[in-house]
């Protein structure tokens, strides 16, 4: 299982994401019949195949994917251990990506309670969750609230992560971008 694991991940990382998911529901299958569905290896499968189905142009497939993911991680790993918070980082995008903006916000706002406690506020995954927090607020048409929260944001991406990371240049873009949308166009 292990060996057909590593299969299907460089098969995705070939470039051939649809086949990789394909493996990875296979061995699924197998690892839930051999393992059970709390087995570390059988979490990460799904979480896997998640990712690849995702890759694949699959967003609400993936999101429902880590949807059903996410019970089993809580339940073993906790709520608050990092392979969870990522999942539930992983879903709140392809919600967004699958056209659920209100869902995605939602996800995003209740992440970033949990990782402003458990991470800390300058944590560089608690910074990349508040840059798509704001950018899902612009998506569902707060475009003034999309530019406060970049133009929040933005202090501490360069206290925290320097001038010249691409994470504060993109956050200086987004700034830029959301407060030409809400009509703020000579401070754009």
């Amino acid at each position: 299982m292990t060996t057909r694991s590593d299969l299907a991940h460089w098969r995705g990382e070939a470039g051939d994401a649809a086949g990789a998911a394909a493996a990875y529901e296979q061995l699924l299958a197998d690892r839930l019949r051999v393992l059970g569905a709390d087995h570390p290896d059988t979490l990460a499968t799904r979480s896997h195949l998640a990712h690849r189905r995702g890759e694949a142009g699959d967003a609400a497939g993936a999101a429902a994917a880590y949807e059903q993911l996410l019970p089993g991680q809580v339940r073993v790993q906790g709520p608050d251990h990092p392979h969870t918070l990522t999942t539930r980082n992983n879903l709140a995008h392809l919600r967004g990506e699958a056209g659920d903006t209100s869902g995605a916000t939602a996800a995003y706002e209740q992440l970033l309670a949990d990782q402003l406690r458990v991470l800390g506020a300058d944590h560089p995954y608690t910074l990349t969750t508040r840059s798509h927090l704001a950018y899902r607020r612009g998506e569902a048409g707060d475009t003034a609230g999309a530019a406060a929260a970049y133009e929040q944001l933005l202090p501490d991406q360069v206290r925290v992560q320097g001038p010249d990371h691409p994470d504060t240049l993109a956050a200086r873009s987004q700034l830029a971008y959301w407060r030409g949308k809400a009509g703020e166009t000579p401070q754009a």
